[in-house]
């Protein structure tokens, strides 16, 4: 009574042997067994019935309660695998840059989260107006990806200071250069990228372009805008002209006199002096809300609907308007990062600052003194990026990575995770060798695992995060807003 499977055709192909063998794999089974298991799983349906009217009315209840319950707000599942390490996936380089000794300022994501895109100029002083430099750009779903080949390669003759790729169109991205002019380039186009910019005249900038905005024209849904920011001390929106060019549409200046008196402008005279700006960062509650860093070591509140006119006499086809509105407690040196969280209520608007000083200031737009002072290093901080999956985690990029031994870290990229401590880094990771300072990050809000930090010695590296830093927990803006009013009290 033995039961056995059918025996199994094989066929030799190629040189190489195959051999099998037929193995039972089945237990015999008899007729009354067969009786005995459909006779269990018959089914008293009154009873069923008579349980499920009983039980009504307490499901419904507590289905109604868990319906109304916030617990899981904000909490998305990750269906992806578990990563427990942060590691560096890629290391880019452009070795013809790196030969002329030139820096990474800026690195940018396409809007697919793909492509990886950065730009070669100087930040560390110098006359560089006319030393060439470079736009690359890599494709990391590219099953050949070479590190130190881009996929394209754009040289532009001046300085490339930031970088922002489109927010919906992959191909397109703008540029800021050490001239003060504006390019815009499509890398779909690989004989001549440069599709739209300002050129020199009387309203180009007159300093290097620090960041560069996209930002959707709210008349023509089809056209865009740039925003840019300079040590000039200007706020320019452009627009897009059908020759190519980027004609001025509105603009704003950050001069002493209209900076609110309690900012203790200590390193400029009262009057029409420009305050240069250094960084911007929209609100992601009102999108007429900006902050900006500036080099006198504080941030500000500004607004886009801002209707009274700067005293600075510029010379611009177009009025400059003064959009400061709050002054917030300042840095010991420059600032030259901001960053807006993307998860804040309207009861918190939080952002970060970083500058000269080594600290981190978080701050709430509500009130002019921080929530939260991070001595995060001895050194210069250019850059912080909140994360955009995780309201407690934020990214820090520092100077040089010498030991704090008050916080007992070493390192150029750090990763804070408010959930584990608000004073120190979670994690602090290595960039370059050499002590070489990492000038650029940015978090890819598609492949939300990825982190890119652009240094000076010419690399940038792709750093995978763990699951710590990339699945939000419940509850998570609940204790961010815990933290800053326990900070507040």
């Amino acid at each position: 009574k033995s039961c056995q499977t059918g025996k199994i055709s094989t066929a030799e192909t190629a040189v190489q042997s195959h051999t099998s063998r037929d193995a039972g794999v089945q237990t015999d089974q008899s007729k009354d067994a067969a009786q005995e298991f459909q006779q269990e799983v018959q089914m008293d349906y009154a009873s069923l019935l008579s349980f499920l009217r009983r039980v009504e009315g307490a499901v419904i209840k507590e289905l109604n309660k868990n319906w109304k319950s916030r617990a899981f707000d904000g909490f998305e599942v990750n269906w992806t695998d578990q990563n427990e390490t942060v590691l560096c996936l890629h290391t880019l380089s452009y070795p013809e840059a790196q030969d002329q000794n030139l820096q990474v300022t800026s690195v940018s994501w396409n809007a697919t989260g793909s492509v990886v895109a950065c730009s070669y100029g100087r930040l560390d002083g110098g006359d560089w107006s006319t030393e060439k430099s470079y736009v690359c750009t890599w494709n990391l779903d590219r099953r050949g990806l070479n590190p130190q080949r881009p996929d394209l390669v754009v040289d532009v003759p001046s300085s490339v200071m930031c970088l922002a790729f489109h927010p919906s169109r992959p191909s397109l991205i703008a540029g800021g250069l050490f001239s003060g002019e504006l390019v815009v380039w499509d890398t779909s186009r690989t004989e001549d990228p440069v599709i739209r910019r300002t050129g020199m005249t009387e309203d180009t900038h007159t300093d290097p372009v620090y960041q560069v905005n996209w930002l959707p024209d709210s008349k023509r849904r089809s056209h865009d805008r740039l925003l840019s920011v300079s040590t000039d001390g200007k706020i320019l929106v452009w627009r897009e002209e059908r020759d190519g060019r980027l004609a001025l549409a509105e603009g704003f200046a950050v001069v002493a006199q209209q900076v609110p008196r309690s900012a203790q402008l200590r390193k400029f005279s009262w009057g029409e002096a420009a305050v240069g700006v250094t960084s911007l960062s929209f609100s992601h509650f009102d999108p007429r809300v900006f902050v900006v860093g500036v080099e006198g070591g504080f941030s500000l509140k500004c607004s886009m609907a801002a209707e009274r006119p700067a005293l600075q006499q510029t010379g611009t086809s177009v009025p400059l308007r003064a959009p400061a509105e709050l002054a917030f407690s300042p840095h010991g040196g420059p600032v030259y990062s901001v960053s807006c969280s993307p998860f804040h209520r309207q009861v918190l608007n939080l952002f970060l600052s970083c500058g000269t000083d080594g600290q981190v200031h978080l701050h709430s737009m509500l009130q002019p003194q921080p929530l939260l002072s991070l001595q995060l290093s001895k050194k210069y901080l250019f850059c912080v990026r909140w994360s955009p999956v995780r309201p407690l985690v934020f990214a820090a990029a520092s100077g040089e990575g010498n030991c704090n031994k008050c916080l007992c870290f070493t390192g150029d990229v750090h990763l804070f995770d408010f959930e584990k401590s608000a004073q120190k880094p979670a994690l602090s990771m290595k960039q370059a060798a050499g002590e070489r300072p990492v000038y650029s990050l940015e978090f890819n809000t598609k492949q939300t695992r990825l982190l890119a930090a652009g240094d000076a010695a010419g690399a940038v590296r792709v750093w995978q995060l763990s699951s710590d830093f990339t699945e939000q927990g419940p509850r998570e803006m609940s204790h961010l807003e815990q933290l800053a009013g326990e900070i507040t009290d």
